[in-house]
């Protein structure tokens, strides 16, 4: 956070610097648009008092992460120094944008499964530096969290498949690397290789790029083998059939790295 606001206050403000040090006001932040909270302690800490504002300067939070506010709702207000108030508002607003965009985006997607078996999952599809936030914000959305990065879960995808020469042999060497607690994913684009992966013991097969029928058919052959994932172009028209195909996992890129923002916006008074 601290770094966010040097990147854009850098020397210092030379617009609110013409202010006057003793100008308080008071501010509110309102929802332009119907959505799902996300980064509400952010902007609490950007705007909080710093020692040495007047004793009156507060800042109070009226709603939540993971509530659904309709436009006009005022989510967090305040008395601050004016210059302090105008100097965070670009930044603490940018974070409730962005995050409520990645959470109303994920309720929307989880609200076309309920019923299902199914639940929806992020990926590593991530702004630099940002991964940790917009994972927070998939789950105050109501999705899950994919793994957080190369360290805590083991994937083996095309690529990795093509260098070892085959999935099962991938799996084997792999598997003899791994620590016994770490679960292998391996991604398939055809059944013959989900046939392979499961026969090779892994964990998860991810369907990669399949229609609906082959989802189903490599479902319904290895149900309860392992755990299914569902990913490649899945959107909200097409995801509810995705789930009816019996995966348990459907991982959505566009979460986080397409998310449209939610909108918010400083006002005095």
């Amino acid at each position: 956070m601290d770094d966010a606001i040097f990147e854009d206050v850098g020397s210092g403000d030379v617009t609110a610097g013409a202010l006057s040090e003793d100008l308080s006001v008071r501010w509110h932040i309102e929802a332009q648009s119907d959505g799902v909270l996300s980064g509400i302690a952010i902007a609490e800490y950007l705007l909080a008092p710093f020692a040495g504002d007047p004793e009156n300067a507060f800042v109070d939070v009226h709603r939540s992460d993971g509530e659904f506010v309709t436009r006009g709702e005022r989510v967090l207000s305040g008395l601050l120094p004016a210059r302090r108030a105008f100097t965070a508002e670009r930044t603490a607003l940018n974070f409730l944008m962005h995050m409520g965009g990645i959470a109303t985006l994920t309720d929307q997607f989880v609200r076309k499964v309920e019923g299902t078996n199914a639940k929806i999952v992020d990926t590593r599809k991530t702004l630099p530096n940002l991964r940790s936030l917009q994972k927070y914000a998939v789950r105050c959305g109501g999705g899950h969290n994919h793994r957080m990065g190369l360290y805590d879960g083991a994937m083996l995808k095309d690529n990795h498949i093509a260098a070892a020469g085959s999935v099962s042999r991938a799996i084997e060497t792999l598997r003899g690397y791994l620590s016994h607690m770490t679960k292998i994913e391996v991604e398939c684009e055809t059944l013959e290789q989900v046939n392979e992966a499961v026969q090779a013991g892994a964990d998860v097969v991810l369907l990669d790029n399949m229609d609906p029928f082959m989802m189903r058919e490599a479902v319904k052959a290895h149900r309860g083998k392992c755990l299914f994932e569902a990913s490649g172009g899945i959107n909200l028209d097409t995801v509810r059939g995705v789930a009816q195909t019996g995966v348990d996992l459907i991982s959505i890129g566009a979460l986080t790295h397409s998310a449209p923002a939610m909108s918010f916006h400083m006002e005095l008074g």
